[in-house]
């Protein structure tokens, strides 16, 4: 693995500009931790704000509208996002698919509008509880990031895959590090069947409950490449500790 390993918090609908401050003290903390490349997704109206106040780390947006413009009230195109300063666009998260009925064409879609103004995406899959229990998880996930993912050109280097089971979600549930590092394997391999050479360069991180506690565990699975951190990103405190498992990871590995 020669990447860093990319820890990206999701604020989901958190956040008001007091909370400027604690993406200022994550940048001030990724800068004595260059070795993990970290990046927030904050709510479309602090965009602009963090990536004024916070100039190391990635700054991205939750999600973009599939159209470049148009007469789509209260939505947000890919073209305004990076506007805004938004490097990377989180596409497909399972709050999405399930709150807004999202479906795979429009993951598609969103990732490669994002695409088309040259931000990078992370495309989000995950199975259900009930999918999972029927055996179905690994099947499940393959037919989403077959048709998730975005084709094209200069894909490989703009796309990231956040694999989150839905169940572990908030739950407190958390699958082993057996259960993870056996899906990554799987996505591995389909994103290899999906964009041949060159795909193993696309990270695959970990969603779900991950916690500063929980975190040196799921980024030691195989092929695990970071992780996508709900409410643990909330506050400087609770996310720099999982960037600094990250970080200590990489110390072990060498």
């Amino acid at each position: 693995m020669a990447q860093r390993p990319y820890i990206v918090g999701n604020w989901k609908m958190h956040g008001t500009r007091a909370m400027v401050a604690e993406a200022r003290a994550i940048d001030r903390a990724a800068e004595r931790l260059i070795k993990v490349e970290v990046a927030l997704a904050p709510p479309a109206t602090l965009i602009q704000a963090i990536r004024k106040e916070a100039s190391l780390i990635g700054v991205g947006a939750q999600d973009c509208h599939t159209a470049e413009g148009g007469a789509h009230t209260g939505d947000i195109s890919a073209a305004m996002v990076k506007d805004a300063g938004a490097g990377f666009v989180i596409v497909g998260h399972s709050e999405r698919r399930a709150n807004h009925g999202e479906t795979d064409a429009d993951v598609r879609a969103k990732a490669q509008a994002a695409l088309a103004v040259s931000i990078n995406v992370i495309v989000c899959v995950g199975e259900t509880e009930g999918q999972r229990d029927a055996g179905q998880a690994e099947a499940v996930v393959a037919s989403q990031l077959d048709a998730s993912l975005p084709r094209g050109e200069h894909v490989l280097e703009r796309v990231t895959v956040a694999y989150e089971p839905v169940w572990a979600i908030g739950t407190g549930r958390t699958p082993t590090t057996e259960d993870v590092a056996a899906m990554h394997r799987a996505i591995r391999a389909k994103l290899l069947e999906i964009y041949g050479e060159g795909a193993e360069a696309v990270r695959i991180l970990y969603g779900g409950s991950v916690k500063a506690d929980n975190a040196a565990a799921l980024l030691a699975a195989d092929e695990v490449g970071g992780a996508l951190v709900g409410g643990a990103s909330l506050t400087a405190e609770s996310f720099v500790g999982i960037v600094v498992a990250a970080a200590e990871r990489l110390e072990h590995h060498h």
